[in-house]
């Protein structure tokens, strides 16, 4: 007959093992290089969170100013409506009426449709600019913070080989807790860049889908101003 004894529960780690006792425990150089990280991955939920807000936000304009340009037969005037007065669309329009404000005495159709190509594509230029801010640094965190936290760890390991040559002995109660707050910085530097290569390949998706909505606005512009322009054309002709 076996008799079946109780699992012993499992022995809290000692405090010194701890990811708080290691911080605590860990040389000044291993300290910034964690709280370094720390900050990485902080900046990077926070691009995160604003970042999808603006990117969700601005999509939303594009597709009602896209909407309300292709249901238009002419260029619409300024205080149209909030999706054209707004955003982008105000600022494509804007410029659209700046060119043919400009050109009004030009007999060249062809050339105001080719000036006011080109202002569009500038404002699609600074408008994909803008909304790269803060995603170049989601890039620049996944790149680094793997080499900053293997730095904070093979720093941390040295000063482990260090403290072995003094205490001249090979214990692993001696080495452990140093080697074990070296492996920790790697951890954290993981920690940090994982999520921004995550969230940076997430927002070039994103950014990708923006670029084409701003293109087919653009597109859309340029169809009312030939319409437009054609018109005039015909009426003078006439």
């Amino acid at each position: 007959m076996f008799l079946i004894l109780p699992a012993a529960a499992a022995s809290p780690l000692p405090a010194h093992l701890t990811p708080w006792g290691m911080y605590l425990a860990a040389d000044v150089v291993v300290k910034t290089v964690m709280i370094g990280l720390a900050i990485a991955s902080i900046a990077t939920w926070t691009v995160l969170l604003a970042k999808q807000r603006e990117l969700g936000r601005h999509a939303r304009q594009l597709r009602q100013a896209r909407s309300a340009l292709l249901a238009s037969a002419h260029l619409p005037a300024p205080g149209s409506g909030a999706p054209l007065d707004e955003g982008a669309a105000q600022a494509l329009l804007e410029a659209a009426r700046a060119e043919l404000r400009l050109s009004h005495d030009t007999p060249q159709a062809e050339g105001i449709k080719e000036r006011v190509g080109s202002r569009l594509e500038r404002i699609e230029l600074e408008q994909a600019r803008q909304l790269r801010t803060g995603v170049g640094l989601l890039a620049s965190i996944g790149a680094i913070a793997p080499f900053v936290g293997l730095f904070g760890t093979v720093w941390g390991i040295m000063n482990s080989f260090v403290g072995i040559a003094q205490a001249n002995t090979t214990n692993l109660a001696v080495v452990a807790p140093g080697i074990a707050e070296a492996l920790l910085a790697t951890a954290l530097g993981l920690v940090a860049a994982i999520p921004a290569v995550v969230i940076y390949n997430h927002f070039t998706r994103k950014l990708a889908t923006l670029r084409g909505l701003h293109g087919d606005l653009s597109a859309a512009v340029q169809q009312l101003v030939s319409r437009d322009l054609d018109r005039a054309a015909a009426r003078d002709g006439v």
